[in-house]
């Protein structure tokens, strides 16, 4: 009678089980396909924007033969060939300039009239309209220490690793094809690395010493990109940027090129804004919003383990594409509740 009882039980644990297997197996699946059609479609882009840059570039300044190679060698002649100031001082330079630049550009949308235009993209409408003055001189001393004072270090030892790893030293730049390789390499390296490290600092034991900082920003602004506890700017931003290039040994123009790439993702990420025709940061911008999603860079892995379950069951992940049209992502895909009132998240 009792073993009668125990098969029922037996039966559903079974079941329940493949249903897992099966779950797993089809996110596995899922996350391969998502991947092969990130880098596809990068590739893609990457390749049209390069062909069509070299040729007005070359039209402008009546430039003959290989354009970029010609840039580079001025680059070269600047440095005095000198490998510390190609892979320390180059990348933080080249980092610098499109985090500050870029990120000018963005907070513009916030602190101007061209607000009246942009709050109509804003995720998380209503709040830091606009941001507060004091959070914001907060933000900028905290992003140019770390900057200055971690990133430098930090990328110095970058430096040593690489002289025992190896690079291409060659003052020839590499084929464009060669670079949408490593770019694509890149790009997994740094969904592995950035995820992973993400969700450690996000322990109990370590969040409320590191991680803690940059969620002041709960309804993120482009600042807020870099605005990280020290630690987590070297080892979990830095870190992951630098895997790629180290692992492959690249040549340090390609650095140059992921390192402005890496830097304009991550100001996008945050601006708060899901403009038309600009990759979605709707992933990153929930994970500000709800805390416990959305870890990764590309979605990827967040796929795979499941930690972005209550991301694809909201509005947000409608709204998470390109859109080539001017319509509002929240117009075209409004929150469930239409006559709910906007989301107003914590500003620091």
């Amino acid at each position: 009678m009792e073993e009668t009882l125990r098969k029922p039980h037996r039966e559903k644990e079974s079941t329940n089980k493949e249903i897992a297997e099966i779950d797993a197996e089809g996110r596995v699946w899922s996350s391969l396909k998502k991947t092969l059609v990130i880098i596809t479609t990068t590739s893609v882009v990457l390749l049209a924007l390069r062909n069509t840059l070299t040729y007005h570039l070359q039209h402008f300044w009546g430039a003959s033969g290989n354009f970029w190679q010609h840039q580079w060698d001025k680059i070269l002649d600047l440095c005095g060939h000198d490998e510390f100031n190609l892979l320390v001082y180059g990348p933080a330079i080249m980092s610098y300039c499109v985090y500050w630049g870029v990120g000018t550009l963005y907070l513009l949308l916030d602190v101007t009239s061209l607000h009246s235009f942009a709050k109509r993209y804003k995720m998380q409408p209503g709040t830091n309209e606009p941001p507060q003055f004091r959070a914001l001189l907060k933000t900028f001393g905290l992003v140019s220490f770390n900057q200055i004072f971690a990133g430098v270090p930090f990328m110095s030892a970058g430096y040593y690793l690489l002289q025992v790893r190896g690079y291409d030293r060659s003052q020839q730049l590499p084929t464009f094809h060669w670079v949408l390789f490593e770019l694509s390499i890149y790009v997994l390296f740094i969904e592995i690395g950035f995820y992973y490290a993400h969700r450690l600092i996000h322990h109990r034991s370590l969040y409320k010493h590191i991680h803690k900082i940059h969620h002041e920003w709960q309804s993120p602004i482009v600042y807020s990109a870099l605005y990280v506890h020290p630690l987590e700017y070297t080892f979990g931003n830095m870190g992951p940027v630098l895997l790629g290039p180290l692992v492959l040994g690249s040549h340090p123009a390609t650095m140059w090129l992921w390192s402005a790439l890496a830097t304009m993702n991550t100001l996008n990420a945050h601006c708060g804004y899901h403009l038309p025709f600009f990759p979605s940061p709707e992933a990153h911008d929930f994970h500000h919003l709800k805390f416990n999603q959305c870890y990764g860079v590309m979605g990827i892995l967040d796929h795979l383990h499941g930690t972005d379950k209550n991301f694809r069951a909201s509005p947000n992940y409608a709204r998470h594409q390109t859109f080539l049209n001017l319509t509002p992502p929240r117009q075209l895909y409004p929150d469930v509740d239409p006559d709910a009132k906007a989301i107003k998240g914590k500003t620091c």
